[in-house]
């Protein structure tokens, strides 16, 4: 037999034995090179916040570089689904992810079908914030004054397809009330236009509401929370404040592209679930009102699917 033909079937070999083992030894051997997250947000965003601390702690414990890249909108999330299906470029994003096949028809790929997920990161609870001068000191003053000039009050976002804006429309849509929708370039933009009260309301993490109330910048009148948030023991639910019901969880989380080896998967989660229960990262995340969620690629996909389902629903006529 050759020299070559023995050099091929023992290449054969190994990648059968690779295979028959579930693929473990292609999780065995990752990463031996530097991973990307592509982070389809601004620098300074939440997205970008949590990708820099998980990436932080996976290249202390993979010995290798985690490289952030901040690409903003669908060309940055566009990226990801094209790129190759080996565990070298992640992406970690919002839950606005499950509208960006409403926000742009010709988008070019499929939010649930070219995806994994692969690890939820965080709950990032969100608070209603007004300038502190808007005639309306609790929620109830604020509908009443949406409802008494329709059209006329604003809402800000860092742009269509935000956690932040998917809270803002569900709010308007469960209030019945006729606000419009003033999109920025940014968070920092946004928070910016309701300080200077060029926009009347903005759902805000709540680590920046306390910083700007605190501040006297802004005023807080509810978080969009099942229950009050710890850092913000003082500010009522929505459904506290009149809206029974009412709660919006948004959630950030991992994904590769789809048909990554199931065997990189489930390594990258096992070790992103490990981090989150580090004691150094839950001090991080609790000033910040940030709630980790371990969980499995299998949960995590259900509900990436089943947020698109509804969210596609409620947007069907096109957001604003």
């Amino acid at each position: 037999m050759g020299l070559n033909r023995r050099i091929m079937l023992g290449a054969a070999a190994c990648a059968i034995l690779g295979f028959g083992m579930g693929g473990q030894a292609w999780a065995q051997a990752y990463p031996n090179q530097s991973v990307r997250i592509v982070v389809p947000f601004s620098a300074g965003s939440a997205t970008d916040i949590l990708a820099r601390i998980v990436g932080d702690k996976l290249s202390q414990k993979w010995g290798q570089p985690v490289l952030v890249e901040n690409k903003p909108g669908i060309p940055g999330t566009a990226s990801v689904a094209k790129s190759a299906p080996d565990g070298y470029t992640l992406m970690l994003t919002s839950n606005g992810h499950t509208i960006a096949g409403v926000v742009n028809k010709n988008i070019g790929f499929d939010t649930v079908k070219d995806f994994m997920g692969v690890a939820p990161v965080a709950s990032v609870p969100v608070v209603l914030i007004v300038p502190p001068d808007l005639p309306a000191k609790n929620l109830q003053e604020l509908l009443a004054l949406a409802k008494a000039s329709p059209g006329k009050l604003n809402f800000a976002s860092p742009g269509l397809g935000s956690s932040t804006f998917i809270a803002a429309a569900l709010f308007k849509e469960a209030a019945n009330i006729d606000i419009v929708h003033v999109p920025y370039k940014g968070a920092p933009e946004a928070v910016t236009s309701v300080v200077r009260g060029d926009t009347q309301m903005y759902f805000t993490p709540i680590n920046v509401g306390l910083e700007l109330v605190n501040a006297g910048k802004v005023r807080a009148l509810a978080v969009a929370t099942g229950t009050r948030n710890p850092t913000m023991p003082n500010i009522p639910t929505l459904a506290e404040a009149g809206m029974a019901g009412f709660k919006y969880d948004s959630w950030f989380g991992l994904m590769a592209p789809a048909n990554t080896p199931a065997a990189i998967v489930n390594k990258i989660n096992a070790d992103v679930n490990e981090i989150l229960k580090l004691e150094e990262i839950n001090a991080k995340f609790a000033p910040q009102g940030l709630v980790a969620m371990p969980m499995s690629p299998q949960a995590f996909d259900k509900i990436i699917a089943d947020d698109t389902a509804k969210l596609s629903v409620m947007f069907k006529d096109g957001v604003k």
